[in-house]
């Protein structure tokens, strides 16, 4: 067995073997791409913190580590020919381990909610569930009506000059979201500068109260199959307006103005605003669900 680091030329193998994990254990195909796969790696440190486990030449599993505050999150994948060979506790091992090294006081790790082997072995090793994920999505069939906004609201595309105003907007918003972590501006604004937009057109979206920003929305594009709502969030002082189905229909309006049907997103379960509840009021549908497995390291 050899085990090196990932690379981003690894995507591609590391998302066809996830694709095939999770086509097994749901009994449908998997819309898992390259670029979810990069996505999901774009907190990581791919050389001291990721692993790819090839015997005689074939990737059998792979995993990664990133620290976040004073958490350490660690994901694993088994090929589906290679599980029950310890490659899944090996992963857990390195995770706990690189958690351990960054003096995390806490290690976190995924599961799809079917994978009930690896919710065994995570028992196993002292974790307990956490939080569960949905991920949701909706198939557009017709052009979407962007609702109108109370008073002097205004719904309007994204300007670099709203940057920080942004960032804080959405760091406020998100105070209420289980285990958020606020980012230095201009550590965020580095890694997100120029994906505000593209060739095609505004993917970043928000609301205006005068000179301030209320809600505010990001997309990407080219995610789980399609259109993709990487994040949406409403102010505390502007909640109940309406903003956040706003955000929402724009959204939709824009990947329908691409030739993009498919849409989805991440919500947690249990999210205290009831953003499932607004989710599935514009038509999403829960698709799968993801469980957090949480382990204390003190």
């Amino acid at each position: 067995m050899n085990v090196r680091p990932l690379t981003p030329g690894d995507a591609a193998v590391v998302a066809e073997l996830a694709g095939a994990d999770e086509a097994a254990l749901r009994g449908t195909p998997s819309r898992l791409q390259e670029a979810d796969v990069l996505a999901w790696w774009s907190h990581v440190e791919l050389e001291p913190d990721s692993w790819l486990f090839e015997e005689a030449g074939t990737p059998v599993a792979a995993g990664w580590f990133h620290p976040y505050g004073e958490k350490g999150a660690f994901f694993g994948i088994v090929a589906q020919g290679a599980k029950g060979r310890g490659l899944g506790a090996r992963i857990a091992e390195l995770g706990e381990a690189r958690s351990r090294e960054h003096r995390s006081v806490k290690a976190h790790t995924v599961t799809l909610s079917e994978d009930a082997a690896a919710a065994a072995l995570f028992r196993r090793r002292g974790y307990a569930e956490a939080r569960r994920f949905y991920e949701m999505a909706i198939e557009l069939d017709r052009t979407p009506a962007v609702p109108r906004l109370p008073g002097e609201l205004l719904l309007d595309e994204f300007q670099q000059r709203d940057a920080r105003a942004f960032a804080a907007a959405v760091d406020e918003a998100f105070q209420d979201h289980w285990e958020w972590q606020s980012a230095p501006f201009d550590e965020w604004w580095d890694k997100r500068r120029g994906e505000e937009r593209d060739a095609d057109g505004p993917l970043w979206f928000v609301v205006r109260d005068g000179d301030e920003i209320a809600a505010a929305v990001r997309n990407e594009t080219n995610r789980n199959g399609g259109g993709y709502v990487a994040l949406l969030g409403v102010r505390r002082a502007w909640r109940g307006l309406g903003l956040g189905k706003a955000l929402l229909y724009r959204s939709f309006a824009e990947f329908w103005a691409r030739g993009v049907t498919r849409v989805t997103l991440g919500v947690d379960a249990d999210s205290p605003t009831g953003a499932t509840k607004l989710y599935e009021r514009v038509g999403m549908e829960v698709e799968s669900c993801m469980v957090v497995f949480e382990k204390a390291l003190t």
